[in-house]
């Protein structure tokens, strides 16, 4: 099948399927980027399928790479409407992802870094069927008024930053936090010592965990 949008799928060794995770890159980035923090995550959930999309958009500062939406505005208006169309894209490849791999919401997991950390918080909350997670890193809430007005669902989250980012400051990291527990959804958090703005091994490795708890996978 074809999809909206092109990805790189790593499929599991054994052809069953029971869950997805789908990884969203960062600004300039897309999913080939993303795609190795799935070493070694698949070696622990069997069944998974990992699907790493190319975002709608070649990127306005790195025409080798793609983007969610438009950064060249600081308009936080202009920014919130290039974001909210990004997202309707997104939401068409998840429902075409569902229909191809026979899967509802509660089976798929959103991560992303940076900017599809972004987009992985506003499709995560604002769809009306509840995802089994969210996990982010190094990003935060594009445009918390607006989301906050269309929370539909509310997945538990994981989110970690590293306190030298300094593309996404770490502060919102903390905002963010915030954000969530105002609106009583379950949010667990990590800021990394010493890490800047990319994803560390410890990163990964507790996106590893949190995976196995929300897919109920004990091995």
């Amino acid at each position: 099948m074809t999809f909206c949008l092109n990805a790189k799928i790593i499929k599991p060794e054994d052809k069953n399927i029971n869950n997805a995770v789908i990884l969203l890159h960062g600004y300039g980035g897309d999913g080939n980027d993303i795609a190795p923090v799935t070493i070694n995550w698949k070696r622990f959930l069997p069944n998974t399928i990992f699907i790493c999309p190319d975002g709608p958009e070649t990127c306005s500062i790195n025409p080798t790479g793609y983007q969610w939406f438009d950064l060249n505005s600081e308009d936080e208006e202009y920014i919130t409407k290039k974001a909210s169309e990004a997202e309707k894209i997104l939401k068409e490849f998840i429902v075409e992802i569902k229909n191809e791999f026979n899967l509802l919401n509660s089976n798929i997991c959103l991560s992303g870094f940076s900017q599809g950390c972004m987009m992985s918080i506003n499709v995560g909350l604002s769809d009306k069927e509840k995802f089994a997670g969210i996990i982010g890193f190094s990003g935060k809430i594009i445009n918390r008024n607006e989301l906050g007005n269309r929370i539909l669902s509310k997945p538990s989250t994981l989110l970690i930053h590293g306190d030298q980012d300094e593309i996404v400051p770490p502060v919102n990291l903390l905002e963010t936090k915030d954000f969530f527990e105002r609106n009583k959804i379950d949010i667990t958090t990590k800021m990394l010592k010493g890490c800047g703005h990319n994803i560390p091994v410890e990163a990964s490795s507790l996106g590893l965990t949190f995976l196995k708890k929300i897919f109920n996978i004990n091995s």
